[in-house]
């Protein structure tokens, strides 16, 4: 099985928690990406979109945008947001089906490390126009919020990451890319004039709830309960009930820290 299709698969069967707890592409990578464009850019490809929360975020600015996903499972839910200048296609990063020069934007939010990244870069440098804009824009985890609730999130998903590379069949599911080597992979392609890092910061509301299901929206847990039913239950119980102590039920505002690696094509 090739990387694309084994990745794809990770993201199976949760799409619904997915679309509940993951955030929408922020407002500042939009103005990000206008500003280094110089222009509103007509046509956006929002590669690996997912079930679309990065792709309606240029519904307003974009004259079209086009998401591209692998994963069946994710495509339903984005489909169902399409709309006059927002449609979705099956693809992958490095076969979007598009034509030669046809973009003026290509968007990896929280995607780019599950494609390899020669391949696709030869796949959205064929795509943009001179002139166009990739970026990669990426989150770390945890989101702030409490600091007991960061670092009951720390604890479970540095469990999961061992069991991740300890068992096997989980291992062998998918293959990740760095996301620390973003920037250096699009220097080193040689298909931007231009490339650099931005970080910035942005607020959404959540819940305990939502803190919860953000964790389960990782496809490292989601392989790990599908494959060994079971295993992480204690864990996993022990994480809900803390959060569910420190939150409550009130809401409160969690922050994304973000880095995006923006090239000019």
């Amino acid at each position: 099985m090739d990387n694309p299709c084994k990745n794809a698969q990770r993201f199976t069967g949760f799409a619904d928690i997915y679309e509940q707890a993951r955030p929408s592409l922020p407002p500042q990578a939009v103005e990000f990406v206008c500003r280094y464009l110089g222009h509103k850019p007509e046509l956006v490809v929002d590669l690996g979109c997912g079930t679309g929360l990065s792709t309606l975020a240029w519904k307003q600015t974009a004259g079209s945008i086009v998401g591209i996903e692998p994963s069946e499972d994710m495509l339903a839910v984005a489909r169902g947001k399409a709309c006059d200048n927002v449609r979705f296609c099956r693809g992958t990063g490095d076969s979007t089906g598009l034509s030669d020069e046809c973009a003026d934007a290509v968007i990896c939010s929280q995607s780019f490390h599950w494609m390899e990244p020669f391949s696709t870069l030869r796949e959205v440098s064929r795509i943009l126009k001179p002139g166009g804009v990739f970026a990669t824009v990426d989150c770390d985890w945890p989101p702030t919020a409490d600091w007991r609730a960061e670092k009951a999130y720390d604890d479970l998903y540095r469990a999961v990451r061992r069991l991740e590379s300890e068992l096997p069949d989980v291992r062998e599911s998918f293959v990740r890319y760095e996301k620390s080597k973003h920037l250096s992979n699009m220097r080193e392609s040689g298909y931007f004039r231009y490339c650099r890092e931005l970080v910035f910061f942005h607020t959404e509301e959540g819940c305990a709830q939502r803190l919860i299901r953000l964790l389960l929206s990782q496809g490292s847990l989601q392989t790990i309960l599908k494959k060994h039913p079971g295993l992480l239950d204690d864990d996993l119980a022990a994480f809900c009930n803390t959060i569910q102590e420190i939150a409550g039920e009130t809401t409160f505002p969690i922050g994304f820290c973000y880095r995006m690696r923006l090239g000019i094509k």
